[in-house]
């Protein structure tokens, strides 16, 4: 559940509708976040404030808050919700698209093996997710950097429709090969919504309400993750895999016509600063088409044990190493405090849940004999408890302990995978993997909300679509890093590579409930190695989110 979380702002301190002094949750901001606006207070570009006219009562001056045109007037002043006057089309919209995506995750899944079958191409299954995360890494830059300088439309509805076409290519393919390219053209509009959809939640939404947004879309993947892969399993059997890709590109019109006009009225054009601070568009474009070639490599040399896969391995690391680190903040791999720390974080809990979740329906059908969909059932109560872990972050309350949210939820994350490999003891019942499974899937609804929200405070107008970038990237190049490297130990321990990189690699499209191909005889010390990998990089983050406050 990684690609379609959303974005938070900061909460009021304590729930209270004062709107004086609002800061981060650490209790500040960094230079150029959250001063007065023009004419507020004291040290006004005028030189002080406005002398109010004779008999007339004067407002004290709000402060503490972000500046910018685009920065509606505290809701808690007029009694707004995200369901009331002019954010209501906007939330449909953005939910509906955030729903249709998550269905798309949690069906394709399920569809995948009997496509790969249809059209011969089973040796290249690993390669239509891998071809999405890896091209979806391009997006992500590149919609970081067209956001800060044009703002989230243009990203966003070119994102939709490369979504949509991507599908369509998928659905109507003839080979295999085209059918991977459709997928990494569908993840290049992936990268592209994301970020998009982090820079209009900054921009269209006051700050107390953006929480409540990314509850509402943490919510989005509760219904698919339960659904998607029956509905999706039943269109295979009764209509073919096809429509699966074919269906969901009309579904997304009627979203994406009610969004995009009230995304024009409240964010669009670009943010203030943009025409100062954003470097050129190749200054990230090169980097990220780097990094996503290179962790193409990487992901191709995980899944091929030979001599002949240091090559492109080391090709990989060259090519992404020095571009990672231009794309993603000064100080990300050293844990520097505040932004940095955060963009660590993200990437550290979501690449190490995501390894547990892919090999999970592999270990239960191999080593404990449960049917693929019993196995899927698994993770069916993760969508809800991660939804329940977002809402948890979005009170007010807990607004200026976000920060130790984030690490609470960091600590649940590493018992939940750490507890996975003891089921492979018989006396030990499945169902005690489900329920640790849930507790984890709550951790990261506030480790994943929780971070999106500490981003946006510690970002000025101008940098939140590039510092959304960052994040993203964190979280994508996290996931094929460890998938890549938990699967190159899972084959080397005895996991069979057939069984490793397909059942790895689906898990990680959130299709963990749909078959899983290669199921070869495989060790029980092969997930052990996985998820000790997985347990570490977890355990590291509970490190870093020590780390969150400047």
């Amino acid at each position: 559940m990684s690609a379609a979380e959303g974005v938070h702002g900061e909460q009021a301190a304590g729930g209270a509708a004062a709107p004086a002094g609002r800061g981060t949750a650490g209790g500040a901001r960094p230079s150029g976040v959250g001063t007065a606006p023009p004419g507020a207070a004291s040290g006004t570009a005028g030189g002080g404030p406005a002398e109010p006219a004779p008999g007339r009562t004067v407002r004290p001056p709000l402060r503490g808050r972000r500046t910018g045109p685009q920065e509606p007037p505290a809701p808690e002043q007029r009694g707004e919700s995200v369901l009331r006057g002019p954010y209501r089309a906007l939330t449909a919209g953005i939910v509906s698209v955030v729903l249709l995506i998550a269905f798309e995750a949690t069906a394709v899944g399920t569809a995948m093996p009997v496509a790969a079958d249809e059209l011969d191409g089973v040796p290249l299954y690993a390669f239509a997710f891998s071809a999405y995360f890896t091209t979806s890494l391009l997006g992500i830059a590149v919609s970081g950097q067209w956001a800060d300088r044009r703002g989230p439309l243009p990203p966003l509805a070119t994102g939709i429709g490369a979504f949509g076409a991507g599908l369509l290519l998928s659905g109507t393919a003839a080979t295999m090969w085209v059918f991977v390219l459709g997928r990494a053209v569908q993840g290049v509009g992936g990268g592209l919504v994301i970020v998009a959809l982090y820079v209009t939640i900054s921009r269209a939404y006051p700050a107390s309400l953006r929480p409540t947004v990314m509850a509402a879309l943490a919510a989005s993947w509760v219904v698919p993750s339960v659904v998607g892969p029956l509905v999706s399993g039943t269109v295979t059997e009764q209509l073919g895999w096809r429509w699966v890709f074919l269906g969901i590109p009309a579904l997304v019109l009627l979203p994406a016509a009610v969004m995009l006009p009230p995304l024009r009225r409240r964010a669009s054009g670009p943010p203030p600063g943009a025409a100062d601070g954003v470097r050129p568009a190749r200054g990230r474009i090169r980097p990220a088409l780097a990094v996503a070639v290179g962790a193409g490599l990487l992901q191709y040399a995980g899944q091929d044990l030979r001599l002949f896969a240091a090559a492109p391995a080391a090709a990989g690391a060259v090519l992404l190493v020095p571009a990672a680190r231009r794309l993603l903040p000064r100080g990300t791999f050293r844990a520097a405090r505040g932004l940095p720390a955060v963009v660590l974080l993200r990437g550290l809990a979501a690449g190490a849940f995501i390894v547990a979740e892919s090999f999970v329906p592999l270990m239960l059908v191999t080593q404990r004999g449960l049917s693929v969909t019993l196995a899927g059932l698994a993770l069916a109560a993760g969508g809800a408890t991660w939804a329940l872990g977002s809402f948890t972050q979005s009170r007010p309350r807990f607004g200026p302990h976000r920060h130790r949210l984030a690490r609470l939820g960091t600590v649940l994350v590493t018992a939940g995978i750490g507890y996975a490999p003891v089921v492979l003891l018989d006396p030990v019942p499945v169902w005690t993997l489900a329920a640790m499974l849930a507790v984890a899937c709550y951790g990261m609804g506030l480790v994943i909300s929780s971070t999106s929200v500490l981003l946006l405070e510690l970002s000025a107008p101008e940098e939140a679509g590039g510092n959304s970038a960052a994040l993203q990237t964190s979280d994508g190049l996290s996931n094929i890093l460890l998938l890549a490297t938990t699967g190159a130990v899972f084959a080397a321990l005895g996991g069979g590579a057939g069984g490793g990189a397909g059942g790895g690699t689906a898990g990680a499209g959130h299709g963990a409930g749909g078959a899983v191909p290669g199921t070869a005889a495989t060790t029980p010390g092969a997930f052990v190695a996985v998820y000790a990998v997985a347990t570490a990089v977890a355990a590291l983050g509970i490190v870093v989110a020590g780390r969150l406050r400047r």
